[in-house]
């Protein structure tokens, strides 16, 4: 069964009717709030992601994974992502741990290097060990998966002597995703480990990643893990209004806004133009922005094209006003997730 779910930063941008932004704390209780609506209007999961700078609110994403795991009763709860080069993977274990006992078995990893670099200087990491920390850490997080006593020796990590790591997740298969921009190597080692798979196809034409999600299984497989092993995500950024031209009309400046920001910091990234927008929504592009049927359609052409297990949404991916989020949640798990449903059910 194809999975539909919300990814979310809580960007915290300057809304585009008042030119005030959500304080980070605002942000935070706002989205306890939409957690619950996902999970209320039957969406599948919803994911926050870690960052250390002011435009996102959320830092500690599993502090707001658990508190949205107390008054939900289906919906799973996952990081997008847990930057793992910067954190020790026996909190990280022990955190997502405590999330699924409060969600009664609902919580995942899903482990990324991060596409800030914020973390590393906070944290007193060396960005030139960014591939080592990352594959050391994830390595471990993995032993901790396996085994209640952790033995261990690493050279960015401590060394563990049969020390046990409690609590233990509810889940026994506990699921750990690993979170790719679309780099090769990357895919590769996933692969290799038999490890689920999360794209960001934020630029572009999403079929572009097929080759990589063919490669990806192809390894896989050939390393003796099922395709059931090789499950497959992408995350888009997206918008869902009643009327479609009123959508797109509207995406405009939060998309703008978090754009320009990244940009201000990355010599590949550029200020976004009006007309690079209308072609991102259009389309063949990567971003899902209209009415719940248009928007429905383009998640059917993505999960076909890429042959997804589960799909998110990124909504939004700048500052709305919460009222108007609530209401996207609302059209999301209501009018597109069954036109999607369905038309999968049908095959």
């Amino acid at each position: 069964m194809i999975e539909l779910g919300i990814s979310t930063f809580g960007e915290t941008t300057p809304l585009e009717n008042t030119g005030q932004s959500y304080s980070h704390d605002e942000r935070i209780r706002q989205l306890v709030a939409e957690i619950e609506l996902a999970d209320q209007v039957g969406l599948d999961l919803y994911a926050i992601g870690e960052h250390h700078r002011e435009d996102f609110a959320v830092s500690a994403p599993e502090i707001v994974l658990a508190a949205g795991a107390v008054n939900t009763k289906r919906i799973r709860l996952s990081s997008a992502v847990t930057i793992l080069s910067s954190i020790d993977p026996v909190r990280v274990y022990q955190q997502y741990a405590t999330i699924d006992a409060l969600s009664n078995g609902r919580a995942e990893i899903m482990a990324g290097r991060g596409s800030f670099i914020e973390s590393f200087p906070l944290f007193g990491y060396d960005l030139d060990d960014y591939e080592e920390l990352f594959n050391e850490k994830l390595d471990m997080l993995l032993t901790i998966k396996e085994k209640t006593n952790l033995t261990w020796s690493g050279k960015h990590t401590q060394t563990v002597k049969n020390r046990p790591v409690y609590p233990r997740t509810v889940q026994e298969d506990f699921p750990i995703w690993v979170a790719t921009g679309g780099n090769l190597e990357s895919t590769v080692r996933i692969a290799e480990q038999g490890l689920p798979i999360a794209y960001a196809t934020i630029g572009g034409n999403p079929k572009h990643f097929a080759q990589l999600v063919a490669i990806y299984k192809e390894i896989g497989v050939r390393h003796g893990h099922s395709l059931e092993q090789l499950k497959v995500a992408a995350h888009s950024w997206g918008w869902i209004e009643e009327d479609n031209q009123s959508a797109i009309d509207n995406y405009f400046h939060p998309t703008k806004q978090t754009v320009d920001n990244i940009a201000k910091g990355r010599p590949h990234w550029t200020e976004m133009t009006k007309e690079q927008y209308l072609q991102s929504v259009g389309p063949t592009g990567a971003m899902f922005v209209g009415n719940p049927e248009m928007v429905a359609k383009k998640i059917i052409h993505i999960i076909e094209d890429l042959s997804l297990d589960r799909f998110m949404l990124h909504l939004p991916v700048g500052s709305m006003p919460h009222e108007e989020v609530m209401k996207a949640i609302k059209l999301y798990g209501e009018k597109v997730a069954p036109i999607v449903r369905q038309h999968f059910a049908q095959k």
